[in-house]
C-alpha cells in the first residue's frame, strides 16, 4: 500500500472504532480458480454489523455464506476489498497476526462443538486463555465464569462424553465467551440438536445478547434465523437483502 492510501485506511479504521462499528466490509471478494473457470463465492459484499446486534446471515447451500462466515472469521482472506473487524484492518494482514486476532477478536461455535474428547468441560473452555499465554490461575477462574454464564458450573469436570449434545454446545459456547471477544460467531450451532434443545441454545444466545454480546449466527434455516434482530440474506455470493426483524 502507499505511504498516504496506507494513512487514510488506518484512519478509518479508527473512525469505525469510534462509531462501534464491529465489523465493516467494503467491496469484498473471494474467487476461486477452478481448472479454467473463476467461480466468485463471495462478489462484492458491503455489510456492517455495530457492537451489541444480533445478525443472522442466511442462505441456501452454495449461496456463498460459509466462504462469508470463513472471511468473517478471519479463516480465509479476500481475494480483494477491505475488512474492518473491530478497526483492524484484518484483509491485509499476515496468517500469524489474523491468528492473534481470531483468537482475541472472535469466539467461534461451531455445529460439531470441536470438543477435545480427553479433557475436561473446564479445559476445554479454557483452551483460547492458554494460546494467549495467559496464567494458570486467572485462566481457570475466567473459565469457571464462563461456566457460569451457560448454566453449567455443576459440569465443569465432566468429560463430552458424559455430557448431552445441548451441554456440549454449551461448553463450546462458555469457550467462544471466555476471551472477552468482541464478536460470537455461531456457523449452524443448533444443526446436531433436536428441536427442543436447539431451542434452549437459542434461548441462551438470546440471553446472551441482551448481556451486551455481539452475535453473527450462520444459518440455512429460516426458523433458527428468525431468532436474530436482523438477517442478511445472501445469494450467489451477493447481499440479496438486509432487514431488521425485531
Amino acid at each position: 500500500m502507499a505511504a498516504v492510501a496506507e494513512k487514510e485506511l488506518l484512519e478509518r479504521g479508527e473512525q469505525l472504532k469510534r462509531q462501534g462499528i464491529v465489523i465493516r466490509t467494503y467491496n469484498l471478494w473471494k474467487t476461486y480458480i477452478m481448472g479454467d473457470q473463476e467461480i466468485n463465492a463471495v462478489s462484492g459484499v458491503d455489510i456492517e454489523i455495530k457492537r451489541g446486534e444480533y445478525v443472522a446471515i442466511m442462505g441456501p447451500s452454495g449461496s456463498g455464506k460459509s466462504t462469508l462466515m470463513n472471511l468473517i472469521g478471519c479463516l480465509d482472506t479476500p481475494t480483494s476489498g477491505q475488512y474492518y473487524i473491530n478497526g483492524n484492518l484484518v484483509s491485509e494482514m499476515s496468517d500469524d497476526e489474523l491468528a492473534r486476532i481470531r483468537n482475541k477478536e472472535i469466539g467461534f461455535v461451531f455445529q460439531t462443538f470441536n470438543l477435545l474428547p480427553r479433557a475436561s468441560s473446564l479445559h476445554n473452555v479454557e483452551l483460547p486463555l492458554i494460546y494467549s499465554g495467559m496464567a494458570a490461575a486467572e485462566r481457570i477462574e475466567r473459565a469457571k465464569t464462563a461456566m457460569q454464564q451457560v448454566d453449567l458450573a455443576q459440569r465443569m469436570h465432566h468429560k463430552p462424553n458424559e455430557l448431552s449434545g445441548g451441554q456440549r454446545q454449551r461448553v463450546a459456547i462458555a469457550r467462544a465467551l471466555v476471551n472477552n471477544p468482541s464478536i460470537l460467531l455461531a456457523d449452524e450451532p443448533t444443526g446436531n440438536l433436536d428441536t427442543a434443545t436447539g431451542n434452549e441454545i437459542m434461548g441462551l444466545f438470546e440471553r446472551l445478547y441482551t448481556q451486551g454480546n455481539t452475535i453473527v449466527l450462520v444459518t440455512h434455516e429460516h426458523d433458527i434465523a428468525m431468532h436474530a434482530h436482523r438477517i442478511i440474506h445472501v445469494r450467489d455470493g451477493k447481499v440479496e437483502k438486509d432487514e431488521q426483524v425485531k
